[in-house]
């Protein structure tokens, strides 16, 4: 007997629509999720905690709790990415230990532990952590192709897992790489050598998936991830019906009435169609590709949403060839969150730049410093000399370089603290979850979907510019306005004689459009932005002075830190943006004299 675990809660939508699943459209059917007799519900973790925050203005704690209280017998299960958690970085281990016990608090029955590197330093304290609630803790394998991964090392690496104290091993594939003979000898030996329960994760765009589910069964595994037919396929995982069906009469027959899947599919058949507008083509098809470049279908969906938001989209090839490249030169990492975004991101920074490592993340820096854990091989010297320059490489354990963090966050921001729960929102996305919190964070809209119009937005000025850099406000030109935080460029013009104002609706919100620059006083240069994002640090003020090359601001861009640096020398003689405001590329964001 094989059994199913459900995915269309979490890994599902976070694959084929970027994690914007709301909560209001699982609602419907999650009494008869209960009933149907799943292993488990896969419902949290991942991309769904920054998601629910960031993109769709919902508590992920109270998302948790809703669930939990509609489902009664099914067991919930969420993904956790050991000392990352649910972020991108490492967090402390007072945060580690925190996380996990609420999680279990608020609902969790499996914890799915896994890390990006496979780096059994950086899950021993979630592992911990779990196995002390009392909860299932399952041990994963992080499931990748390169010179260094070896079925050997992925066998020995499960045993490693087991004696830290985990009931299970899944194998998780993120990208769809896993082939049916490959599946059948790693989980004949696992289930010999390891002695443990099997489960097998996987995705359908490379078009084994459902293969590979079948040599897993017939090899002994105990259990398969699925996603209900609407948001099944291409970058998510198999259809949970068709497996059922396809299962049903054999020795792997999973006890679930394939007939009894109807009124399901018929729920999740409407919800698709509201989201339908954000679903590209490409995290749909079957693409073999991935066999090369290897992106897992989360961070597929996610690249292409952020392609589509630089305005790049038509780079995506040249992204999807420079994705292995940069994953040589990092070490092979398995393409797993955060490496894959990561990696991911370095990629497109590459392109946008048109020059290698011209424009390297935070989190980059961090990768190769070794904040992040053991790399499966060495990083060449030369690309670490590029990356890093001189700064010394961590040694040891990443989590005991790092401080407690809690404490900290409790005095910050003890003003917006109403539950424990908010204390680790708040370590893990500070800027994200005090906007949430303050009651400041809006629902993006669905694309196609009519929402019901806000309340007019008052228009507020920016910080002014130098005197001869605008025109007089009192005639027409073209300006910048501040509507809830982000700031718009508009054409003004007189209203000609007797004609009668257009109401105009409120705009979207929406970042500060490039728009020309004149010189300073003394004919200074803008620094255009290179990426769209959020402005997170601005590193100088008017009248500084800079070098060429020095880190003038921090751009929040494709979920990660990029440093924005200065092209050339001169004294900075305006600043166009302020901290937390959305700007486009080429916009620009100072004037350097």
């Amino acid at each position: 007997m094989v059994k199913i675990t459900e995915t269309i809660l979490r890994d599902a939508h976070q694959s084929l629509i970027a994690t914007r699943l709301r909560l209001e459209d699982m609602l419907p059917a999650l009494e008869l999720l209960d009933q149907m007799g799943y292993h488990s519900l896969e419902v949290w973790g991942g991309a769904t905690f920054d998601s629910c925050m960031r993109f769709l203005a919902e508590d992920p704690w109270e998302r948790l709790r809703t669930i939990r209280r509609a489902v009664k017998k099914t067991k919930l299960q969420m993904l956790l990415r050991g000392q990352n958690l649910v972020g991108y970085r490492h967090y402390a281990d007072d945060v580690v230990d925190r996380f996990v016990e609420l999680a279990a608090k608020n609902g969790i029955d499996i914890f799915r532990i896994f890390d990006a590197l496979n780096d059994t330093r950086n899950m021993e304290q979630a592992i911990r952590a779990a196995v002390k609630t009392g909860k299932h803790v399952q041990g994963t394998i992080s499931y990748t192709l390169s010179p260094v991964h070896t079925e050997d090392a992925f066998v020995k690496f499960a045993g490693e897992l087991k004696a830290l104290g985990c009931h299970s091993i899944c194998i998780k594939d993120m990208a769809g790489l896993l082939d049916p003979a490959a599946c059948t000898s790693l989980v004949s030996r696992l289930k010999k050598e390891v002695a443990l329960p099997v489960q097998v994760h996987t995705h359908c765009t490379s078009g084994l998936a459902q293969m590979t589910y079948f040599a897993a069964a017939a090899a002994g595994a105990d259990v398969v991830d699925c996603a209900l037919s609407p948001f099944s396929g291409g970058t998510s995982q198999p259809p949970t019906e068709s497996v059922v069906f396809g299962f049903a009469g054999t020795p792997h027959d999973t006890g679930m009435d394939p007939a009894a899947f109807k009124p399901l599919t018929a729920v999740f058949k409407d919800v698709r169609k509201k989201y339908d507008a954000m679903v590209s083509p490409i995290s749909e098809r079957v693409d073999v590709d991935v066999l090369i470049y290897q992106i897992p279908g989360g961070m597929l969906s996610n690249l292409v949403s952020q392609l589509e938001k630089q305005k790049k989209l038509d780079r995506y090839e040249d992204v999807l060839l420079e994705v292995p490249r940069v994953r040589t030169d990092m070490g092979y990492p398995p393409l797993v969150t955060p490496t894959s975004q990561i990696v991911g991101t370095q990629a497109v920074m590459n392109v946008i730049a048109g020059e290698r490592y011209k424009m390297i993340t935070k989190e980059t820096k961090e990768y190769v410093r070794g904040m992040y854990g053991r790399t499966p091989a060495p990083i060449p010297a030369d690309i670490r000399k590029k990356i890093i320059g001189d700064e010394p490489v961590v040694e040891g354990r990443p989590g005991d370089h790092l401080k407690p963090e809690l404490p900290e966050i409790r005095e910050k921001y003890k003003d917006l603290i109403k539950k424990e729960e908010d204390v680790i929102s708040l370590a893990l996305y500070p800027e994200v979850a005090a906007k949430l919190l303050s009651g400041q964070a809006e629902a993006e809209p669905i694309p196609g979907v009519k929402t019901a119009p806000s309340a007019p937005a008052t228009a507020a000025p920016v910080a002014a510019p130098a005197p001869a850099a605008v025109q007089s406000a009192a005639g027409p030109g073209r300006y910048q306005v501040q509507v809830n935080g982000r700031v718009f460029t508009v054409d003004v013009a007189p209203l000609a004689a007797g004609a009668a104002p257009v109401a105009m609706p409120a705009p979207a919100a929406a970042p500060v459009a490039a728009a020309p620059v004149p010189a300073g006083p003394a004919g200074g240069r803008p620094l255009p932005s290179p990426l769209q994002g959020t402005v997170f640090k601005v590193l100088v003020k008017v009248g500084d002075r800079v070098e060429i090359n020095q880190r003038v601001l921090i751009l929040e861009a494709m979920k990660m830190e990029n440093e924005i640096t200065a092209p050339f020398g001169g004294v900075v003689r305006q600043i166009l943006v302020k901290e937390g405001q959305g700007v486009d590329a080429d916009a620009p964001l100072m004037v350097i004299e």
